[in-house]
């Protein structure tokens, strides 16, 4: 189907007697949803995502799964293909991304669940000339912010005015901060094996609110801000015209009504549509939404996307059909 208007089921709850038995089920209706149409990209453009899987210790590796049109995605291989030997030997919340040079990089938390939400301080970085093989470090947060109990979801992006990669995560200190204290900082680091100057706070809600998994991207000459309200569990948005702010704030961005974080936006080539993953971590899905002008969004129909191998919060970076062969072959 291609229409935008696409009629579907939407259930509410009701009892219906079935063989004899008052069985909850469901009374239907039939709604609206104005649906996004998938947009059609550059066809030697194809997309990696990066993703763990869950809160074991064998979820929490690095997996791969690639996508020829940006939409459906499978798993490369029948496991992660990286495992982290720093650090908690875990990782979570991967963030890939190629480098200046031509090089590749993963920055990821460095936590293992079972020790505890407030246990990590400290980033696992992979570094990679081919996607294949990789080199790893640890960078540690807590000596440039004492007490640092949670480094939370780091992600980089390039300051062409600094010339340097602006490396920005959840941070939260033990002791009076408490919860309410998780929000966005960042730091600057030439080469990503270690971070240089002073931490600052990059952006702090006025509601007061904890702010988590936040995804800059630049459009036109404005910076913008994806990240989740920790309270609400919900995707709010967050402008600026310099990367390091101020911010302002622009609203909820998220259309599901249910739990969301891990949001992840990327440009499907060549087209000026861009697309949101969303993990919605109570029911183990990711859905996506999408939008033309970095505002407004609209669902991707559930039949325009495959995402159905249980990811958790990821990442998605666009590389060349070829690369795409490549790693099939390498990690089949």
């Amino acid at each position: 189907m291609t229409a935008k208007k696409r009629a579907i089921i939407i259930t509410a709850a009701a009892l219906v007697i079935l063989a004899a038995v008052v069985v909850p089920l469901s009374l239907y209706f039939t709604g609206i949803i104005d649906y996004a149409e998938p947009a059609r990209g550059d066809s030697d453009t194809a997309y990696l995502m990066a993703y763990f899987t869950g809160n074991e210790p064998e979820e929490e590796r690095i997996y791969f799964a690639l996508s020829r049109d940006g939409y459906n995605f499978t798993p490369v291989g029948e496991g992660p293909v990286l495992r982290s030997t720093t650090g908690t030997g875990s990782v979570r919340d991967p963030y890939i991304f190629a480098m200046n040079d031509g090089t590749y990089c993963i920055i990821a938390t460095d936590m293992r669940s079972e020790l505890g939400w407030s246990s990590n301080h400290a980033f696992t970085v992979f570094k990679s000339d081919d996607l294949i093989n990789w080199t790893e470090y640890n960078v540690d947060i807590e000596p440039l912010i004492p007490d640092t109990v949670r480094a939370w979801a780091p992600q980089a992006i390039w300051d062409g005015e600094k010339g340097m990669y602006m490396v920005y995560w959840a941070n939260c200190t033990d002791g009076e901060q408490g919860w309410s204290g998780t929000v966005l900082w960042y730091a600057y680091s030439e080469d990503m094996q270690s971070l240089c100057g002073e931490p600052r706070i990059l952006y702090a809600p006025d509601s007061g609110k904890d702010a988590i998994d936040g995804d800059i991207v630049k459009a036109g000459d404005t910076y913008y801000l994806y990240y989740k309200d920790e309270n609400e569990a919900k995707i709010c948005l967050a402008t600026s015209r310099s990367l390091t702010g101020h911010y302002e704030y622009e609203g909820v961005v998220s259309l599901y009504n249910t739990n969301v974080e891990g949001n992840c936006i990327y440009n499907i080539a060549g087209t000026g549509e861009w697309v949101m993953m969303l993990d919605c971590y109570s029911s183990g899905k990711f859905v996506m939404q999408q939008t033309g002008d970095m505002h407004n969004f609209k669902r991707v129909a559930p039949y325009d996307y495959e995402l159905d191998f249980s990811p958790r919060h990821g990442s998605v970076m666009a590389i060349s059909a070829d690369t795409a062969q490549r790693l099939e072959e390498a990690f089949s």
